[in-house]
């Protein structure tokens, strides 16, 4: 299989075939990096990241997946690049792309991925937009495998706000790969009914599952993963705290709730989460709101079902890859 020169903006534009392969490269080269064999086929390369949101873990896994391939990077934060505002995003793409061998970027509207990918020339990867987060997806998905042995069959449950790139991404990988996936949510924040429909036809095809489902505790039952995010979204205002909190707070994964999942059901989240009141915006909730954790309860996120950290871990291994496959192939 040979996805050399391919951009990767979201998992629609893959087959499962495609996912599979990615997701077995990752495997491969995350051994290889454990049994410290180099595997630098990419030396002499460089990319660019470009972060119109700033992140810890898109970035670190990005930049020393790139020095594990041999390539060098510059990081363009928010001040340190024009895109959008004294340059349009087709003239960026067009001088990055004669300057550079591949393309990161994260930030806000998908189509901005988009046209990058249509004038650069070379591969671009989606680090995140607030549509899709498809190289999550990818980590994702090896650690379920990892955790699980499988991802045909399993039945993914996403907690909470499902209108957005997680609950997207999320529920397009699930259709492309033959799982269930169930958004358990109010009725308000299922996922755009366009993209549903696109799901449900690529489901009839893989003999995937889709469920939208407003109970949480029929949506749990005989859960494989219980899936959950953040409740307010990268760049959203304050104003939307209170109003989310009133909605998600029957949602929340706690003890009670894992328990009406399989004894063996595994806990994720794509971090940062909200579980403690070990951050600024955790304490200020706890003030304004009078609760210790939102999305996730500690006891839940510090409990031997959560595997949150073998997801942050696995995000570097399927970047690299990502690009491996669009910039050297095999």
């Amino acid at each position: 299989m040979n996805l050399k020169g391919k951009n990767f903006l979201k998992l629609l534009d893959f087959s499962p075939e495609e996912i599979n392969y990615l997701i077995n490269m990752a495997s491969t080269l995350k051994l290889q990096k454990k049994q410290n064999i180099p595997h630098r086929v990419l030396q002499g390369k460089s990319v660019a990241l470009i972060f119109e949101k700033t992140s810890t873990r898109t970035r670190c896994s990005f930049e020393v997946a790139c020095s594990d391939l041999g390539m060098t990077t510059t990081y363009l934060d928010p001040s340190g690049s024009q895109i959008g505002k004294k340059e349009s995003i087709a003239d960026t793409a067009r001088v990055l792309g004669r300057l550079y061998d591949g393309i990161e970027y994260r930030g806000y509207g998908q189509e901005i991925v988009e046209e990058l990918a249509k004038h650069a020339n070379v591969p671009v990867w989606n680090g995140l937009t607030n549509e899709f987060h498809p190289t999550q997806i990818l980590a994702d998905f090896l650690t379920i495998k990892e955790k699980l042995g499988a991802l045909s069959g399993k039945k993914l449950v996403y907690m909470g706000d499902a209108r957005y790139n997680m609950g997207n991404s999320l529920m397009v990988g699930c259709a492309k790969m033959g799982m269930h996936f169930v958004a358990c949510a109010p009725k308000e924040y299922f996922p755009n009914e366009d993209l549903v429909n696109e799901c449900l036809k690529i489901a009839n095809e893989t003999g995937a599952k889709l469920e939208f489902i407003s109970n949480p505790n029929l949506a749990t039952k005989n859960a494989d993963v219980i899936y959950t995010d953040v409740w307010v979204s990268m760049g959203e205002p304050d104003s939307v705290w209170e109003e989310r909190i009133a909605k998600l707070l029957p949602y929340q994964v706690n003890a009670k709730l894992m328990k009406n999942a399989k004894k063996s059901c595994v806990f994720m989240h794509c971090l940062p989460a909200f579980h403690d009141l070990g951050t600024t915006i955790g304490k200020q909730i706890e003030q304004k709101f009078n609760i210790s954790a939102m999305e996730v309860t500690d006891e839940v996120f510090e409990s031997e079902q959560s595997i949150v950290f073998d997801q942050a871990e696995n995000r570097m291994h399927t970047i690299k890859a990502v690009m491996k496959a669009t910039l050297y192939g095999e």
